[in-house]
């Protein structure tokens, strides 16, 4: 006959991963779930789309794992999960990986002239071919981990028609005057080629601290006063960490309100006497206090002595300084700005009144207006502060916002360069160096360039990290570019040279990084097309606030604060690989925002009947507007360089050419919730009827746009790094064309680091395989320990240790719980499907199991309705462990043991049974292979634990009272066995008596409740109670750390009282939980849990204290305890002999011990017992050629035979 309850061998969670999945996949188990909660209400879950072309790592792990535990969760809550896997197939990391492969850069992609020439058309055939490289292993991943998701209908960021829907919410925001072009100052990587949104620059580990030589260079004043023009030229001092700036500084930026002083002292380099201008606040970080002259002759420079004296000569504040001039310190090339329409003020009049200083551009289309007298003098500005540098800010306005913004107020001119296209452009190209003179305009140069001068370094780059040199092949050989000697060193010492530095020195700097390529960005003017999200910053900061962060912290901090501090969304990326920017500009910058390939099509069509366009593509390759079937828009491709070669019509007949930017990669991930339906043209809508749908299609519907019916989502979870990345375009498209959030609830998890706490990096070879940690541990093991071992958004320490840990103690335990239950139950045959043993009938240990088992439910699912997985899974853990385990099974075993099945034995076993088949299910969420396994070894109806109900706790069953006890029971519990381990009194040993001093009347009645109890878990004969404080002596110990803050100067005068208590007040301190009295005339309250409370052990006695809680343990032994300990060690070794010879439990023994005086009495003392305890008819005292037991002191033979 079969077993009932499957008995395994052995305890296999990998092999447990292997069966499970493949019945899943035989019975469909995944779609079961869905389909079979159809009606039911949804759960809405969002994926963020992961990068294929990128191995899977172990913090992917972590994200799944709270992700499937949070579904499984809401489908056994009777919810229907839809749960859409998604593919992000744009972007940086898939063109940078495919330049590293080709051993190219961007310079060579449509490129005829560069020898490693790739069209446009196969370098994106090479990215769609690589983005998917890694999809198999995903898969695997996903599959082996557990992770319940589609990959079979996968939304996929480059498919035609997931780009149709980007088109079209790009297309609402247009017609919102929320997208412009605008040509400002934005983060840049030369490494990657493109402009980087500030989300991306604020992603972690962007901003690093960077060693670089930084310099205090000398202004020469030209319009000084004229004390300061007594010792040497008079000179400000500004200090900058990117010397390469300086060739293109305009002004000298100083605070209105800070204090600056004049000082006589010397070049600290030459000698050379001179007087400088700088913040007074600031004077002691350049020059030594010691040095200072008071009064008399200033005293000579001493190089080598270290001697540089000064003295202050003139005080002045910032607005004193304010319109100063200075000559400019690198002459290279002169201020220039462009004369036409959209020219400020001051431009156009100063042109006007020199007309002599205007030129024209090679092309004759554009005029520009040398300004060099208009620059180079001192202005005002409030941001200006005295913690490092001079006080005086060196102003760039081509690399730098704030200074754009600071020098433009002040009607100071920028410092452009012209290329030959006529473009006004820094100072350093888009590849990082100077420009070459032949790649700029002959009129500019002829008329702004000094060429000699600017002919030094043009060419150069500004940063190593950009040179080809250091980057053969697209691969950056980072510690050659860093040892090496840089440009700003050479203008460091070119300064010195010159007498034009007065200080240069390395200095560590936070400077921001490229988020892909690791190499240091440049903040540089460019046209770009910008999301005017700033226009909707508060309702983005009011939506933001309904929506349940985990931790909340991130979502009124990082997230938070984000959001109030918001800056336009740079959209425009200048690469290959991506979505297209829907936008057609004729010469007079005319625009068209194209939202759908129906408008698209008409469009062209307008174009071939106005002769711009020959033929309609859209219409050659059979595309079939208003057909949304996959076929029809596969017929089509609309990446670049395709949609490049689209050429529309504007009113006049004019040809309008697609603007050439690619958008940022994260409006493809921000867009999902929509893009993913298609929507709107497919999709249900939330409301409205087909006519709004049409409306929205056509982008003619006004007002915010009806959102998708399963939206917003209910739940999602990423990574920090994503809170300004995917959770931020999410809420930013959702409230500018929504006007609602995306998500209700978020978990934003921390970091995965290694054991130690570092940082995973394959250089540094701390990575963890994923692969390998389910291999060898099963996957329940490592989502379990992801899961329980810190919360979701603490980074995690991974240690395999940790996971090997789970493995044993909570697995481990469940699995010999569970074993011990089949074993049991299939020798006695019982059936789950017997009537119940009343509630009233069952023993007090059964009802108080039952009440934790309810209390846990509760528990498990408040913490998962809050979004905790962390504290829902250590419930778990704690009840198999401490409860059911080692206390319920633990104190029950006998009642397994009896012959017949009688009603105290139905009752524990059917309480066993329903602990274990309820923990299978509050388990199945973070483990579910092994609570499948679990639940079909009990017998479960359904086909797999994830199609059944979450377990719903029975309030009747909840006793709290019987818990507190029962909690009391454990704790003194484990305070005697500590007391034991103390002193090497093992468990077996009895002892005489525990006494406890109850604190009050309720405490002494649940000790009473459960004294029988007591004495037979700690093994003691009595339990009993000292009224009053009786033999125990406790003082008082101060928590001085905790204390010291609260009471400050008292806490002298509140330790002595404290030391001084007697013990009266001490136990009035216990009871009731705080005293009060005063400290020199000051009222003072001392909480209990602001002291430690010891009692003192006395002979014979050991005292241990918990909180309230005292227990004393006699541990002096007499004859009569010393016979029954040695009668217990030999049940044990009997025991185990019986064991390891195979006997059945059931079978019958006699005995025959070898003669000792130890063990001869204490079996005439309690042969009985021992008899009992171990199934025999007799015992013998006798020689014997049986085993050989050790009992500590001594050894001896016992023979066990069958009888």
């Amino acid at each position: 006959m079969a077993k009932r309850f499957a008995e395994h061998d052995r305890l296999d969670l990998t092999k447990t991963n292997e069966k499970v999945l493949a019945e899943w996949e035989k019975n469909d188990i995944f779609h079961k779930s869905i389909d079979e909660r159809e009606g039911c209400p949804k759960f809405i879950f969002f994926e963020g789309p992961p990068s294929a072309n990128g191995h899977p790592g172990i913090h992917h792990v972590l994200a799944r794992s709270i992700k499937d535990t949070f579904n499984r969760y809401k489908t056994m809550k009777g919810f229907q999960v839809h749960r859409k896997a998604g593919w992000d197939t744009h972007g940086l990391p898939v063109e940078l990986g495919v330049e590293k492969e080709l051993g190219i850069t961007k310079k060579d992609i449509d490129n005829k002239a560069s020898e490693k020439y790739i069209s446009t058309e196969d370098y994106n055939h090479k990215c769609r071919e690589n983005v998917m490289m890694f999809t198999a292993e995903w898969r695997e991943l996903t599959e082996k981990m557990g992770y319940f998701v589609d990959l079979d209908h996968p939304y996929i960021t480059y498919d035609n028609k997931y780009i149709e829907t980007l088109w079209w919410l790009l297309k609402q925001l247009y017609n919102k005057g929320l997208l412009y072009k605008g040509y400002t100052i934005q983060p840049y990587s030369p490494g990657a080629g493109t402009g980087l949104s500030s989300h991306e620059l604020n992603q972690p580990g962007c901003y690093r601290d960077v060693k670089d030589l930084t310099t205090t260079a000398q202004f020469l004043i030209k319009d000084p006063k004229a004390e300061w023009t007594k010792w040497g030229k008079p000179y400000f001092i500004a200090w900058t960490t990117t010397p390469w700036t300086l060739p293109s500084n305009v002004a000298l930026c100083v605070g209105p309100k800070i204090d600056y002083v004049a000082i006589e002292t010397y070049n600290l380099y030459n000698g050379e006497p001179m007087t400088l201008v700088m913040a007074e606040a600031l004077v002691g970080s350049y020059l030594k206090a010691d040095q200072e002259c008071k009064e008399g002759d200033l005293l000579p420079f001493d190089k080598e002595k270290k001697q540089c004296p000064w003295r202050i000569v003139d005080h002045m504040k910032g607005t004193d300084l304010e319109g100063m001039h200075y000559e400019q310190l690198l002459p290279w090339v002169k201020p220039c700005e462009k004369v036409d329409l959209f020219a400020p003020a001051f431009v156009t009049e100063y042109a006007a009144a020199h007309p002599e200083k205007v030129f024209a551009s090679e092309d004759g289309r554009d005029k520009f207006v040398e300004m060099d007298s208009e620059a180079f003098r001192v202005i005002l500005g409030d941001y200006v502060t005295t913690d490092d540098g001079t006080g005086i800010v060196h102003i760039a306005p081509t690399f730098g916002a704030d200074d754009a913004k600071v020098a433009k107020d002040a009607n100071i001119p920028a410092l452009y360069l012209i290329n030959k296209k006529g473009e006004t452009r820094p100072m350093v190209d888009l590849q990082g160096k100077f420009y070459l003179i032949e790649d700029l305009d002959a009129n500019f140069v002829n008329a702004c360039v000094n060429k000699e001068a600017y002919a030094h370094h043009a060419g150069d780059y500004v940063k190593n990290a950009y040179d080809p040199q250091f980057n053969v092949d697209g691969v950056w050989d980072k510690k050659a570019s860093e040892k090496a000697e840089d440009l700003n060193i050479v203008l460091c010492y070119e300064l010195k040279q010159e007498g034009k530095a007065f200080k240069s020195e390395k200095h560590v700097h936070n400077y921001p990084h490229c988020w892909r390529t690791d190499k240091p960005i440049l903040y540089y003017p460019l046209d770009s097309w910008f999301i005017k999200d700033t226009a909707r910053k508060e309702r983005m900061v009011e939506l933001n606030k309904t929506i349940n962060w985990q931790p909340e912290s991130t979502g009124t901090g990082r997230f938070g604060n984000w959001l109030e501090n918001l800056n336009d969304w740079n959209l425009s990326r200048s690469r290959f690989w991506g979505t297209p920017l829907p936008i057609w500009r004729d010469e007079n910058r005319g625009e068209k925002c194209i939202g759908s390939l129906e408008e698209l099509y008409a469009e062209i069509e307008k174009s071939v009947a106005a002769g711009i366009m020959q033929s309609n593509p859209l219409k050659e390759n059979g595309f079939v507007p208003g057909d949304y079937s996959q076929e029809n828009y596969d017929k089509i491709d609309l990446h670049r360089p395709y949609v490049d070669k689209i050429v529309l019509v504007n009113e006049e007949g004019k040809p309008m050419y697609r603007e050439s930017d690619l958008i940022d990669v994260w409006f493809d991930s921000g867009s999902m919730p929509y893009a993913q339906l298609h929507y709107p043209f497919e999709g249900e809508m939330a409301r409205g009827t087909e006519a709004d749908r049409d409306a929205l299609i056509h982008s003619t519907y006004e007002g915010y746009a009806i959102p998708p019916k399963n939206y917003p989502a209910d739940f999602i979870n990423e990574g920090v790094d994503q809170t300004r990345g995917w959770f931020f375009t999410l809420h930013a498209i959702a409230t500018m064309v929504f006007d609602s959030v995306a998500f209700k609830n978020v978990i934003s998890s921390g970091l995965v680091l290694d054991a130690k706490g570092n940082k995973m990096s394959k250089h540094v070879g701390n990575v963890t395989n994923p692969f390998e940690m389910i291999d060898k541990y099963g996957a329940d093991p490592v989502r379990f320990y992801m899961m329980t071992n810190s919360e979701p958004w603490d980074n995690l320490k991974f240690d395999p240790n940790g996971v090997d840990e789970t493995r044993r103690k909570f697995f481990g335990t469940l699995y010999n719980t569970y074993s011990f239950f089949a074993l049991y139950a299939n020798v006695d045959v019982f059936d789950p499907k017997a009537a119940q043993v009343p509630t009233e009938k069952r023993p007090e240990i059964d009802r108080w199991i039952l009440s934790s088992l309810n209390t846990l439910i509760k528990g498990v699912d408040k913490e998962l309705a809050g979004y905790d997985p962390t504290r829902a899974g250590r419930l778990i853990d704690a009840f198999v462990n401490d409860d059911l385990s080692n206390w319920y099974v633990r104190l029950n075993r006998k009642r397994f043991w009896g012959k017949e099945m009688s009603e105290d034995k139905l009752s524990a076993y059917q309480t066993l049974y329903t602990c274990l088949m309820t923990v299978a299910k509050l388990l199945a969420p973070f483990a579910p292979f092994y609570a499948d396994q679990l639940y079909h070894d009990l017998g479960g109806e359904l086909e797999s634990v994830h199609l059944d109900k979450f377990p719903v706790a029975d309030e009747a069953a909840i006793d709290h009272d019987l818990e507190e006890r029962m909690a009391i029971a454990q704790k003194i519990t484990s305070m005697v066995l500590a007391l034991r381990r103390k002193v090497n009194i093992k468990v077996r040993q009895p002892l005489q008596q525990i006494m406890i001093p109850a604190v009050d009347a309720i405490q002494k009645a649940h000790i009473e409740a459960v004294a029988g109890l007591l004495k037979n878990e700690v093994n003691v004969k009595e339990v009993n109670f000292i009224e009053g404080q009786g033999i125990l002596v406790k003082k008082v110990k101060c928590n001085f750390r905790v204390m010291g803050k609260k009471f400050g100067k008292l806490m002298k005068g509140v330790a002595a009282k404290m030391s001084g208590l007697s013990q009266d007040e001490i136990a009035s301190l216990e009871k009731e939980g705080s005293m009060s009295f005063e400290v020199e005339g000051n009222p003072v309250t001392v909480e209990a849990a602001d002291v430690d409370i010891i009692s003192e052990d006395i002979p014979g006695w050991l005292v241990s204290n918990d909180g309230n809680l005292t227990v004393a343990l006699e541990v002096e032994l007499t004859p009569e305890l010393k016979n029954e300990g040695m009668a217990r060690e030999l049940i044990n070794r009997i025991q185990n002999i019986r064991k390891e010879s195979g006997f059945e439990i059931t079978d019958r023994i006699r005995l025959t011990v070898a003669p000792n005086g130890e063990t001869d009495a204490a079996i005439k003392a309690f042969g009985d017992l021992i008899k009992s305890q171990v199934l025999a008819n007799s015992i013998a005292i006798a020689d014997n050629d049986g085993t050989e037991v050790d009992l500590d002191d001594f050894k001896l033979n016992i023979k066990v035979e069958k009888d």
